[in-house]
């Protein structure tokens, strides 16, 4: 009896210790955060305004590299050509996760008036455009780097191993080029490191500053970029009847395209979406041109409901064309997302760490997202958990606050402390979680 109530006296002792040790690690990662947020913001500033368009991410990928080296974390580069990787042991065992920041910019002209505005401008698509950080990622980017040496500060009483993934080409790869998540895990990055769970997080315009959003499941739409090329016969603009007008025959096919999801799809099952997004077609006013292209989007939730969306628009571009005397092929290009999938038993355990992180009140689950992302290909390799971070400001009409991707998109930048706090909390919590002996979690698929 005395051995007996010795080895649960023992056994309350580490419980309590181990608790006290968490506390104390919690502690440390909050104050390494508040004392970090100058810099993070300093980073992000510079990042956006010296955006760089995917697999493009020369100068970003340095500044992070260095910043690593810096740190005296592993550190890898040149992964799916601009990415990095950069790996932070802790000084007790534990389990290895894998935190995600995505770099890359987009082909925007920014008209906002923040004084770190971009004014930079690239060839994209043979055309002159701006570039700007319209979605973020410059966010993500100095919000992980201030966590890899927030980490490293603790690093002595750091339980595990951290993978610091830093993601080029997120918004897809120019035409003739891989890039992105699925060529970083083509490369073997979650090979080599073998994470039991990757976490990212996305900030978002429709949210106000310092709310959460999570959803356990499908949280992303899966996405296809579509081409449809209309080929008519080209003749005077005064004498259409001699040709065959494949304008027309476009804004034909776009008008019915509305019907794919409006007439023939189930959406009581789950929401999708079909968009043109870009047409070109012509050089002159009064030439009838021979061809259109034109370039949109698919965004669905379900991979029988992706089948019958791209079957009903093939069959409509193709008779609309027979129909009128022309030609068209639908082709979907290379690069499609899948739906992001957010791990159903991991996003229950880490919902205690964001409520911790940011407030109770200010965790929330939110419908589906008709926007896409290819943290999904981590998803499908890895039990995984993806997060919203709010930056409109509360004052704001979310309705009406510009979206993510808008020229006029912008960074409540008080949101920052909040997005590094629950990144950090969750992966801080999980770790030591794991070296206390909880199990890793086993993917649901």
């Amino acid at each position: 009896m005395r051995l007996e109530g010795f080895n649960m006296a023992l056994i309350a002792w580490l419980f309590l210790a181990s608790f006290a040790s968490a506390e104390n690690l919690d502690t440390r990662l909050a104050t390494a955060i508040t004392t970090l947020e100058p810099r993070v913001i300093e980073w992000r500033r510079d990042l956006h305004q010296n955006p760089e368009l995917s697999n493009r991410e020369l100068r970003t990928s340095k500044v992070v590299a260095d910043h690593l080296k810096r740190l005296g974390l592993e550190v890898q580069t040149g992964i799916a050509k601009t990415g990095i990787v950069g790996v932070l042991k802790g000084g007790k065992p534990g389990p290895t996760i894998a935190l995600r920041a995505d770099m890359d910019a987009l082909p925007v002209v920014e008209q906002t008036d923040v004084p770190f505005r971009s004014r930079v401008t690239t060839t994209y698509r043979n055309q002159t455009v701006g570039v700007m950080h319209a979605c973020g990622h410059d966010v993500h980017t100095s919000v992980l780097m201030g966590l890899a040496e927030a980490f490293v500060s603790m690093r002595a009483d750091l339980p595990g191993t951290v993978i610091f993934l830093f993601q080029p080409a997120e918004e897809g790869a120019p035409e003739g080029e891989e890039g992105g998540a699925s060529l970083m895990i083509e490369e073997g990055v979650l090979q080599r490191h073998r994470p039991e769970a990757v976490f990212g997080l996305h900030v978002f315009a429709n949210m106000p500053t310092g709310l959460i959003g999570y959803r356990g499941g499908p949280l992303m739409a899966g996405s296809d970029t579509f081409r449809i090329v209309v080929k008519g016969k080209q003749t005077h603009g005064a004498r259409p009847w001699v040709g065959i007008d494949p304008i027309v025959v476009s804004s034909q096919i776009v008008g019915a395209l509305q019907t794919v999801v409006s007439r023939q799809t189930d959406i009581t099952l789950n929401p999708a979406v079909v968009t043109v997004g870009a047409i070109k077609g012509g050089v002159r006013f009064n030439i009838v041109p021979d061809d259109v292209e034109m370039l949109g989007t698919i965004r669905t939730f379900d991979p029988q409901q992706r089948s019958m969306v791209i079957k009903n628009i093939d069959r409509m571009v193709t008779n609309i064309a027979e129909a009128s005397g022309a030609t068209a092929t639908f082709e979907i290009q290379p690069g499609s997302n899948p739906v992001v999938r957010n791990d159903p038993m991991l996003t229950e355990r880490v919902l205690p760490s964001l409520r911790k992180a940011a407030g109770a009140n200010s965790v929330r689950a939110v419908p589906l997202v008709t926007g896409a992302e290819d943290f999904a290909f981590f998803a499908e390799k890895v039990p995984s958990f993806f997060f919203f971070v709010g930056v409109t400001p509360r004052d704001q009409n979310m309705l009406t606050a510009a979206s993510n991707h808008s020229p006029l998109f912008y960074v409540d930048e008080t949101a920052i402390p909040i997005a590094s706090r629950a990144f950090g909390q969750l992966a801080l919590d999980y770790l030591v979680a794991g070296a206390a002996g909880e199990p890793a979690v086993q993917s649901s698929r």
